[in-house]
This record gives C-alpha cells, sequence and structure tokens, in this order.
C-alpha cells in the first residue's frame, strides 16, 4: 500500500480496502460491516502515510502548492459528507462505489491516454470546487487517498505527471484526516459486532499493524516514480485494478 502511495500517486487505500476486507471476513467479522471497518481503517492508515510520501515528493519539487490551495477546502468538505454517507450505507453500495472507481481507474490505466489533454489547465469558479468536492467524497466512500481520481484529472488539465502525483499524494492528507474523523464519531448498530479495539469503524490493530510499514515504504515508492517506466506501471497496476473491481462488484451481488 505505502509502495503504491509513492509511486503512482493513487493512495495506498486501493490495495488496502480488499485486502482489509477479505482478511476482517476470514477472522469472522460480520459481512455486514467488514467493508465498512477495512474503508475506515484504510483512512486512518493513508493520514502517515500522505504525510510521508508527499514529503518525499516534495523534497523533488513535485508538489503543486497552487493547486492544493485552491482544491484544500472543498475536497476536505467532500470528504468529510463522504466518510459520514458511508457510516450509514449498506455494505453493498461501498462495494459497487469501490468496484466501479476501480474498474474505471483500471481502463485509464490500460489504455494509452497518457497524452490525452481536455484542457490547459484546471478550472475556476463552481466547476473548480465541485472537482475536488466530488473527488473527497468518493475517495472517504471508497478509503483512498484520492490519487485515483484526482491524479488523471489533473492529467487530463494539463499538469505534469510527477506534479500530479506529488500533488495527489499532499491532497490525499486533506482527505484522510476529516475522512478518519468523521469514521471514528460514526455509531455503528448496536447489533452488529465488531473486531477488538475498534473506535466507530476503524480498527485500532489493523492501524497499528499497517500504517507503519505503509509509512516506511511510502518513500521508496515516491523516489521509484522518478526512475521507473510509469507506462508499464500503469498497465501491470491496472490489471491488478480489473482483478480488485471484479471481485468488489462480484460482492454486490452474493
Amino acid at each position: 500500500g505505502g509502495l503504491i502511495a509513492g509511486l503512482l500517486g493513487v493512495g495506498g487505500g486501493i490495495v488496502l480496502v480488499p485486502a482489509l476486507d477479505l482478511a476482517l471476513g476470514a477472522a469472522g467479522v460480520d459481512h455486514a460491516v467488514s467493508l465498512h471497518v477495512a474503508v475506515a481503517t484504510s483512512m486512518a492508515t493513508i493520514v502517515p502515510t500522505a504525510i510521508s510520501s508527499s514529503r518525499a515528493h516534495a523534497s523533488r519539487n513535485a508538489v503543486d502548492f497552487a493547486v492544493v490551495k485552491r482544491w484544500a477546502i472543498p475536497i476536505v468538505v467532500g470528504a468529510t459528507a463522504g466518510s459520514l454517507a458511508a457510516a450509514h450505507v449498506h455494505g453493498k453500495v461501498l462495494a459497487a462505489v469501490f468496484g466501479t472507481v476501480a474498474l474505471l481507474s483500471a481502463l485509464k490505466m490500460l489504455l494509452p491516454l497518457d497524452r490525452v489533454v481536455l484542457r490547459p489547465s484546471l478550472p475556476g469558479g463552481v466547476t473548480g470546487a465541485l472537482i475536488p468536492a466530488f473527488i473527497g467524497a468518493i475517495s472517504a466512500m471508497m478509503g483512498i487517498g484520492g490519487g485515483t481520481l484526482s491524479v488523471p484529472t489533473m492529467k487530463l488539465c494539463g499538469e505534469p505527471v510527477h506534479k500530479a502525483v506529488g500533488t495527489a499524494a499532499l491532497l490525499g492528507l486533506w482527505i484522510a484526516l476529516p475522512a478518519t474523523i468523521g469514521y471514528l464519531v460514526a455509531r455503528p448498530a448496536e447489533a452488529v459486532t465488531l473486531p477488538p479495539l475498534t473506535i466507530g469503524y476503524v480498527s485500532l490493530v489493523g492501524f497499528a499493524l499497517v500504517a507503519p510499514i505503509s509509512w516506511l515504504v511510502a518513500p521508496m515508492g515516491a523516489r521509484l516514480a522518478h526512475s521507473l517506466d510509469r507506462r508499464k506501471l500503469s498497465a501491470a497496476f491496472g490489471a491488478f485494478l480489473l482483478l480488485v473491481a471484479t471481485r468488489m462488484l462480484y460482492r454486490v451481488l452474493t
């Protein structure tokens, strides 16, 4: 998760959520809430990962702070709303959101669309605020740092790929902080049995196991991002996302 966060700017949650969901299910956690716990715990781990990854990218002058300044408030509003909504919807809704976005991201990574640019710069005004708000809301519901959506958006609007990845890493922090707070204060149904040491939907055990390793590995991904063939990496990760999307969408039907 940390390696992917630093390498592609897509957020380690895209790997961690399905892995945690499987692990929680194997541990006997109720299927109705296992994905909620996976999403919330993944979001909590993104806080230290985003700090580590964005610092590594900033040291290489690969963060567009002007974009961060413009997007910060709407992305926080969206992330807060997304986490509050996710805490009250059925697990199949979360699986559908995750599977759909993962599928679209996989297709984007597999197809040769890296040079497609729709406009020379990011839009301003109401549209410019709605885009990061939407990214924040969907990312909070998926338990990801937002790069899965923000990197393609910035690239389509003329942002250089390395700056898009680095900027997405820092924006992940603005998504993860309010979303994690939302999941911590969530009140699950009393009839549902959660894993031990869980606050709201955030598993402290899961956070303790994942966060330190993800935090340590994220800078390695950031360094690799500036030296490896990104087209081949994107294609490989796109194939992986197809498998993740297929499993999540199958979860909706079962």
